[in-house]
């Protein structure tokens, strides 16, 4: 890793090629193109590079595709009936976006880039052939979309009745452990989103997230530099999420 901000997880450029992309081993559908030969990457997968703010699929866009994050962070938003727009994710290197179009065969949100960023693009009709005539494949591909609703399904169930300040150390600590899962620091980041962002997904004002911060940062659980997070006591993190057991 080179400097200070790729070890704490703010992500660099990487190789545009699986074979020499050092998330291959963080990123199930590559390393199945790779396993595949070069046939099933040249035919089922592409790469796209996005810059910050700009827009990976749009809600209502025919579905067509589904995409593993390689390089960056994206935040999904939906339109809510007042017109407003409301955070429903945030997915890192490593995970799955576009599973929302599966169903109605029409994205139903727009993923947007939260900083310069690059995906891993893949036919959805060509990779859903291509397992189908390999056992392996199929089962790593159904695996990568059962683990990415259940990473969701599991943190919407925690943040569901939680007061402020839970929800906000659930939160940090769900980040950190994906970014410990992808080989950064799980107590030293860079949040990519904004604490309007943040509001918006978790239920809560910009002026409370940054209360809970602030208050988090007095009682000596982290330490806080603009959007540079350090985790300085996870125990006691843990204690005000009420968090008894990991998630993913």
């Amino acid at each position: 890793m080179q400097g200070r901000e790729r070890e704490v997880g703010n992500f660099e450029i990487l190789p545009t090629r699986c074979a020499r992309c050092g998330l291959q081993e963080l990123c199930l559908l590559c390393s199945m193109a790779l396993q595949s030969g070069s046939q099933a990457e040249e035919t089922i997968y592409s790469c796209r590079e996005l810059k910050r703010a700009a827009r990976l699929y749009r809600s209502g866009d025919a579905f067509n595709s589904i995409y593993f994050v390689r390089r960056g962070f994206f935040k999904t938003l939906k339109r809510r009936g007042d017109g407003r727009a409301q955070v429903t994710g945030f997915f890192m290197s490593g995970e799955l976006l576009g599973m929302d179009g599966i169903a109605p065969n029409i994205y139903t949100c727009d993923a947007v880039a939260l900083q310069d960023s690059e995906a891993c693009v893949f036919s959805y009709v060509r990779l859903a052939e291509f397992s189908r005539r390999n056992e392996s494949v199929q089962r790593q591909f159904h695996k990568a979309m059962g683990s990415e609703i259940e990473r969701v399904q599991g943190l919407v169930a925690l943040l569901g009745t939680r007061r402020a300040e839970e929800r906000i150390a659930l939160f940090l600590l769900n980040l950190s452990q994906r970014f410990a899962a992808r080989g950064y620091s799980p107590s030293e980041f860079v949040l990519p989103m904004t604490r309007d962002d943040i509001g918006s997904y978790l239920g809560l004002t910009i002026e409370t997230v940054s209360r809970m911060l602030a208050m988090f940062q007095g009682a000596g659980l982290i330490r806080v530099e603009s959007r540079h997070i350090q985790i300085r006591d996870s125990a006691g993190l843990r204690q005000t999420a009420g968090w008894t057991h990991s998630t993913k």
